[in-house]
């Protein structure tokens, strides 16, 4: 039986075929995957019954060293390492400019004037074959990519996750870098407090080398405890030129931290007895996630990749685009400006992703690994800090301890000290015997030097672990 279609019948199987090959052509993203999962807060450690303690976005002015603020001070304004990371932040926010441009349309405008000889055997009509003409063309233009399917909403989006994280690895380069001036400057106080502490045992020990000197010579003592003394001298001498190279070394390296050349803090001579002034959390705070710049950072990198993937999965829709043009054009300069010249069109478009499967999908493959390379980056960046304040809140509490057993040996070394003192008045002891004792306790005012240096740098440390005031500033 031969069936007979009808023009407009053939039309539209013709239509259903078409449909059909494009549909059948077209890609598709497949079904979604499982990415990585993000460690919970609490499985990382968090104690959501402990708090933060208030930070001052510029602690070092609260630590009671003017001299100490403004080397920090001077190294936020002129470090190059910061400023690198400035130029990276201007870079991610001209993109957010480019990206927040592609929701309105972009007109254009343009002239151009060609004078031209046409070809006597062409296409052209006789009153042009053969002969020079001047076109003349003036023409305002518009396109604008409609955002059906949010690609657009998407890459600004991202643009805007990209530019939170930059601006939270500026915060915590600037805290990484203000810690660090900070513990040296702790660093360097100890040293010259160390050096001040040498010039006394030197003296003390000077004392015993002399006592013996005039022992040996009055035959009450042979030359032992004499070279045994001079020894001991000679010993704290290299000592103290130990801490004067480390006192040169700190200083260079305070002076290259805000940036400075070398030989700029040579006169720099801090003592202890400052430091910052706040509550030590018993615990790693809950509140955590929200105080260090380098977590947000990584939870902003993980926003993105959510994003990147959601932008990839766009590429399987259609773009449509509207384009419009208006102008003059003619024959001649004579002519351009008449009524009759004028010229336009509209021109909607639509661009199918055909026969693509494969490549978009690799595509898509790729955005998905990012996005699982982010949330592990953010967990391993979780428990680091997690680690970090921990390890933090350790050394203090054994620094504590260890202050507090130092004060009972010290008491031991002053007691000592002073039976030596009054055994000597008293007539039943010797010189060497009080000048042994302060010995001992030089060596205690020694090891306060260092648990006092250690203290302040561990706070100096857990301010830092702990965000160093860092606050995220509002999205655009």
């Amino acid at each position: 039986m031969q069936i007979k279609l009808e023009q407009s019948s053939r039309w539209a199987l013709c239509a259903a075929i078409a449909l059909s090959l494009l549909v059948a052509g077209c890609a598709s993203p497949g079904p979604s995957r499982q990415a990585a999962v993000a460690i919970e807060p609490q499985a990382a450690g968090l104690d959501p019954k402990v708090a933060s303690p208030e930070l001052s976005a510029a602690w070092w002015h609260e630590t009671g060293e003017e001299a100490l603020a403004m080397l920090i001070e001077r190294a936020l304004a002129g470090s190059p390492g910061l400023r690198v990371a400035q130029a990276r932040l201007a870079g991610v926010q001209a993109i957010i400019d480019d990206a927040y441009a592609a929701f309105e349309p972009a007109f254009n405008a343009g002239a151009d004037l060609n004078r031209q000889r046409y070809s006597a055997n062409g296409l052209f009509p006789a009153t042009v074959a053969g002969k020079v003409r001047t076109i003349a063309n003036l023409q305002l233009g518009v396109t604008w990519e409609l955002d059906f399917f949010g690609r657009q909403r998407i890459a600004l989006e991202a643009a805007l996750g990209r530019e939170r994280a930059a601006q939270a690895e500026l915060q915590a380069a600037r805290s990484l870098l203000a810690a660090q001036i900070a513990q040296a400057y702790v660093q360097l106080a100890r040293f010259v407090e160390q050096r001040a502490l040498l010039d006394e045992v030197l003296t003390s020990r000077e004392a015993q080398s002399a006592l013996a000197a005039r022992r040996l010579q009055a035959g009450l003592d042979d030359a032992r405890p004499l070279a045994a003394a001079q020894a001991s001298v000679a010993d704290a001498r290299q000592q103290r030129e130990i801490v004067e190279a480390s006192i040169g070394a700190m200083r260079r390296a305070l002076a290259h931290l805000s940036a400075q050349p070398p030989a700029a803090l040579d006169a720099l001579a801090p003592r202890l007895g400052f430091g910052p002034r706040f509550t030590v959390p018993v615990d790693v705070p809950a509140d955590l996630l929200g105080r260090r710049a380098d977590l947000d950072a990584a939870r902003a990198r993980v926003e993105v990749a959510l994003r990147d993937v959601d932008e990839a999965r766009t590429r399987f829709y259609p773009n449509v685009n509207l384009g419009a043009f208006l102008g003059l054009n003619s024959i001649g300069l004579d002519r351009v400006f008449r009524a009759d010249s004028w010229q336009g069109a509209v021109a909607p478009a639509i661009r199918l992703p055909l026969f693509e499967a494969d490549r978009l999908r690799a595509y898509l493959r790729g955005r998905e690994a990012d996005l699982d390379a982010a949330i592990e980056s953010y967990n391993q960046a979780l428990l680091d800090a997690v680690r970090d304040v921990a390890d933090r809140l350790g050394t203090l509490r054994a620094v504590a301890e260890q202050q507090t057993e130092h004060q009972r040996a010290r008491a031991a070394a002053d007691l000592s000290l002073g039976l030596a003192q009054r055994r000597m008045q008293a007539g039943v002891g010797t010189r060497l015997a009080v000048l042994s004792a302060e010995g001992g306790v030089l060596a205690q005012r020694q090891q306060a030097i260092d648990l006092q240096a250690q203290m302040i740098d561990g706070h100096f440390a857990l301010i830092r672990a702990l965000g160093g005031g860092y606050a995220p500033q509002a999205a655009r």
